[in-house]
Order: structure tokens, then C-alpha cells, then sequence
């Protein structure tokens, strides 16, 4: 069997990429610091036939994040695909524009973004390597290559996760494995923020399935409304 861990899962595009993968015969690991909204992901994807299940863990504690990737390897025999898409949302994120910005401002969002995702490529990578397939996607928003001032912190750690994903395919070039930097220019089951289009995440899961099997040459996509 085949399966991907989505790390950050919850009901908007976690749940739009369990179902797109889910629906092609893959298990599905979710991934999150909530295990009470996992339970209801996975009740979810259950009543549609999926095979899901829970992995609690906080990106922030890298042991727990790659214990719970050890976790998922040893239920489903492996992992084949990670993405990567934790959002702590913008009601309990700090934003400076880049002339308010101190160091701790983005310092936090290294922490979410950058070094859980090194974390987390690092707990299942060998594996990959060993088997000579695999594919790894990164998400963060398309402002990690077009920042605006309002978000500078957020997006600053955004580009440097989106240039380590796209350096990752570099480096990763003709060994089995793809490596993906997702940017999503559109706000996902919220109201718009800050002029950005508002879409439902069944039109953005669709990329992920594409850069693991017809796409696999492309370092980065981004979803434009």
C-alpha cells in the first residue's frame, strides 16, 4: 500500500489533499497538534472509504513530530508522500511589516515553517532514499515569492522555506525522489485577506497529486485563483 502523511492536517486543505490522495488507494496519516479535530478528520475520510489515522504532534516539538512520522511509517509500511502545511492561523499570528519587524517576529515563523519542515523531511527521507521514490511538497502562501508589507515576517520565513524546498530538488534531481514548493495565492475557506481571491481547497489538491505523479521535474507550483 502506498501512503502520505499531511503534516498540519486540518478540515480546509489537509482534508482536500487526504481526500485527493485517499481516493487513489493511499492511507492517510494526519498529522497535528489537535488529536480531538483528527478524530473528526478521520471519521470523515472513514465514511468515504479512506484508510486515515491519527498522529498528534505540535511542529514546534521537532522530537514529537518525528516520533509521530516514525509512528506512521510503522502502521502504513512507510511513508511515499509528505506535504507539509501547518497554519496556525492569522487570529493567533503575529504580523510586522518589515520596518516593525524585530528578530523574534520571525524567528517564530522559522520555527513553523522552515524547521519543522526540515524536521519532518529528515524523519522520512532516508527511507525514500533507500527505496529510490518519493515525493516531498512543501506549502506555504504565494507571498513567500511576492511578499507584501503588512506580512513580512510570515512571508520572509515563507521564502526561506520555499527556497530550501526548491534547493531540495536540486539537489534530489535523478534520484527517484520529487521535491515541491506549493505557493497558494487565495484565501481558503476564510474571508479574503488582504485582496486575495477566496477558493475552496478542492480546486488547490488537485497540484499536489499532479507534482507527485505527472509533474515530478517541477520544483514549484502556485495556485493563482
Amino acid at each position: 500500500m502506498t501512503s502520505i502523511a499531511i503534516v498540519g492536517a486540518g478540515p480546509q486543505l489537509g482534508l482536500a489533499i487526504a481526500r485527493t490522495f485517499g481516493s487513489q488507494g493511499f492511507d492517510v496519516a494526519l498529522i497535528s497538534r489537535n488529536r480531538e479535530k483528527l478524530d473528526g478528520l478521520v471519521g470523515t475520510l472513514t465514511a468515504e472509504g479512506i484508510n486515515a489515522a491519527v498522529f498528534a504532534a505540535d511542529v514546534l516539538n521537532r522530537d514529537a513530530l518525528t516520533q509521530a512520522l516514525k509512528d506512521a511509517t510503522a502502521q502504513f509500511g512507510g511513508i511515499d508522500v509528505l506535504e507539509y502545511s501547518p497554519n496556525s492561523g492569522l487570529d493567533s499570528t503575529f504580523l510586522s511589516t518589515p520596518a516593525d519587524t524585530d528578530p523574534s517576529h520571525v524567528q517564530q515563523e522559522l520555527e513553523f515553517q522552515l524547521y519543522g519542515a526540515i524536521a519532518a523531511t529528515q524523519a522520512v527521507l532516508p527511507a525514500m532514499r533507500e527505496a529510490g521514490t518519493g515525493t516531498l511538497l512543501f506549502t506555504t502562501g504565494a507571498r513567500s515569492a511576492n511578499p507584501q508589507p503588512p506580512t513580512a515576517n510570515i512571508n520572509a520565513a515563507g521564502a526561506a522555506l520555499r527556497n530550501w524546498a526548491i534547493n531540495l530538488h536540486k539537489e534530489l534531481d535523478g534520484t527517484g525522489i520529487q521535491a515541491a514548493h506549493i505557493g497558494i495565492d487565495a484565501t481558503i475557506g476564510t474571508p479574503t485577506f488582504y485582496g486575495q481571491p477566496r477558493v475552496t481547497a478542492d480546486r488547490i489538491s488537485p497540484l499536489y497529486w499532479e507534482l507527485h505523479t505527472t509533474h515530478r521535474n517541477q520544483p514549484e507550483r502556485i495556485f493563482r485563483a
